[in-house]
């Protein structure tokens, strides 16, 4: 039988929460959100500055949103493309890249350094095509990356590819090496751990009901504090005045029973890359540590006023889409038990990109919008707001994402229509590709259209 909903796989089991507040309380530092821009935003401050107040405060459990529920990916990758920060300069852009490279040995050397099991696994990212028009984008891909220092892209043909994974139709990919496989919860209450044992107050059970500068309102009390951090990611459009900012797009993810040496023989995937692919509703998987696959995409990609699900439950449709998709991809995981399958929010701007945003003025400060890219882009945050917070001038304060405006999303129900429609577009323009694939051809019109529209890309 497979487990639906429930948080995620990565819960095994559901955590019971921690302590709630208790009441009124004051600190010098107020997070609002356990996750892992909360977390690691604790982390740097409290090693820079013993003796700082800090308090966080989680609604359910620390890591229920997308800190907990993602596919385990520890990359690089600049929220948006580097390209849509070409109005800061190339070589601002080529720091924020050299910035994320070193995110991912960051993470890895402060998992070791703090004694966290998080089964972390530094096999690059791979992306596969799939047909001849996705073979395009890998090439066209490719060149582009070659323009910028940083980025260590590297083109494989359909034997290269082979050789690393075997998976049905590959055509080639590409790969780059500033990736990692991790077990997110893992991660996750390793550095929970570490923070409380820094002396950070950690209360779960306690939804914030509004923040302002100065004040945090929770239904257990009230939390005063000169210095405010939002980390609340896809659930930022359930505080006041926050409905357009970040739009809850949802993922969805399913994980097979462990597989056979046999099935392993066949796939090969033994150098602990991650997977994705250049269709335009993109797939991204991993292969975890006990041996099974966890793949993840789009399901039903957005519910109407920004709600957000319950606990992950997914639909039938989207179990059935990503389990065919699975079998295509991988025939040797096809007699495989899907296990678990489950869902989660993540934070999207209206232009795609991240921020990290700090008001001297007022003392509030947040970070997110990482569209799908947060595991390791979270700890950049972390560090940035340890820096904008504590006012050192670094190297880190100065990246092009810190303070830059954030644009809101549309009103429903325009907003509705056009992220669901979008998405109706990308998959048509993904069967179209499939279905016609040739020698030659190129994207789906419908695909540059929606990007057009979209603006994303």
């Amino acid at each position: 039988m497979t487990v639906n909903g429930e948080v995620s796989f990565w819960f095994d089991p559901l955590p019971e929460p921690g302590p709630g507040l208790p009441g009124d309380a004051e600190a010098d530092v107020a997070i609002v959100g356990g996750g892992f821009t909360g977390l690691w935003t604790a982390y740097y401050l409290a090693k820079a500055r013993p003796g700082l107040r800090i308090t966080v405060l989680e609604q359910r459990f620390c890591g229920y949103g997308a800190s907990g529920r993602n596919g385990g990916w520890l990359t690089n990758s600049i929220t948006g493309g580097r390209a849509s920060y070409a109005a800061a300069g190339k070589s601002a852009v080529e720091e924020f890249q050299a910035a994320m490279n070193q995110t991912v040995d960051e993470v890895i050397r402060i998992a070791a350094e703090e004694g966290i099991d998080a089964d972390l696994l530094r096999g690059g990212e791979l992306t596969v095509a799939r047909n001849p028009a996705q073979w395009q984008r890998a090439q066209a891909f490719a060149a582009a990356e070659a323009q910028w220092r940083g980025a260590d892209v590297v083109l494989l043909s359909a034997p290269e590819l082979a050789e690393r994974l075997q998976v049905a139709g590959g055509l080639g990919g590409t790969w780059q090496p500033h990736c990692a496989r991790l077990n997110p919860v893992k991660l996750l209450r390793g550095l929970l751990r570490t923070v409380r044992s820094l002396g950070v107050q950690v209360f779960e059970s306690s939804k914030v009901l509004s923040i302002e500068p100065g004040l945090v309102r929770t239904e257990r009390g009230e939390v005063r504090a000169p210095q405010i951090v939002r980390a609340t990611e896809g659930f930022t459009a359930q505080l006041p005045g926050l409905r357009r900012r970040w739009l809850p797009l949802n993922s969805s993810m399913i994980v097979t029973e462990p597989l056979g040496p046999e099935a392993w023989n066949r796939i090969g995937w033994q150098g602990g890359e991650t997977v994705g692919d250049f269709a335009h509703v993109y797939m991204y998987a991993q292969r975890t540590a006990d041996g099974r696959i966890a793949l993840g995409g789009r399901g039903k990609p957005y519910r109407f006023g920004s709600a957000v699900d319950a606990d992950g439950a997914t639909p039938e449709a989207t179990l059935a889409s990503l389990t065919k998709l699975l079998r295509e991809m991988f025939p040797a995981a096809a007699p495989a038990r899907i296990e678990h399958v489950w869902s989660g929010t993540l934070g999207v701007p209206r232009d795609w990109r991240a921020s990290v945003t700090y008001d001297a003025g007022t003392g509030l400060a947040a970070a997110g919008g990482y569209v799908g890219t947060g595991v390791a882009t979270t700890n950049l945050a972390g560090r940035t707001l340890r820096d904008l917070l504590l006012g050192t001038d670094s190297e880190l304060a100065r990246l092009p994402w810190v303070n830059r405006k954030v644009q809101q999303w549309e009103p429903e129900p325009l907003r509705w229509l056009a992220v669901n429609g979008l998405y109706a577009a990308y998959r048509a323009a993904d069967a179209q590709e499939s279905a016609g694939a040739r020698a030659g051809a190129g994207t789906s019109f419908i695909a540059s259209v929606a990007d057009r529209i979209s603006g994303h890309r």
